[in-house]
């Protein structure tokens, strides 16, 4: 049997869907209850840890003060990294959770989220090794 975690919900009214980013790893549920529509977004967000170290990786690459806030929101391109810090991290994060990242897929990290949800992805995706 599968099991199921989301660790947010997010209601939106059907009129405002228009207006929202097409570019989202969102997905659109439709619901009827008691004959009215409601429309809400599932995100499968990664583990907590995973966010972490994350944040752990990209405050040592930067070099960011302890007073400086990490979240899962938090821009690369905020925080003052530039296209080589950015590969630099992603080098950190292969290393730290042994993956590889692609080329593609490396371009299109942006956020502290972003990359915690494409390891979670990526580990995955490894096969398991035999003992």
């Amino acid at each position: 049997m599968a099991s199921i975690s989301a660790s947010c919900l997010r209601f939106q009214p059907l009129l405002l869907q228009s207006q929202t980013s097409t570019k989202s790893n969102l997905k659109m549920v439709s619901v009827n209850w008691a004959k009215k529509a409601y429309r809400f977004r599932v995100s499968c967000a990664a583990k907590p840890e995973t966010v972490e170290k994350v944040c752990g990786i990209v405050r040592k690459q930067l070099a960011l003060a302890p007073e400086i806030s990490l979240t899962p929101e938090s821009k690369f391109s905020d925080l003052g990294a530039d296209s080589l810090d950015t590969v630099e991290i992603v080098m950190g994060l292969e290393e730290e959770f042994d993956i590889s990242v692609e080329e593609d897929s490396s371009q299109n990290i942006t956020t502290v989220q972003e990359a915690a949800d494409l390891i979670e992805k990526l580990v995955e995706k490894k096969p398991e090794v035999a003992s």
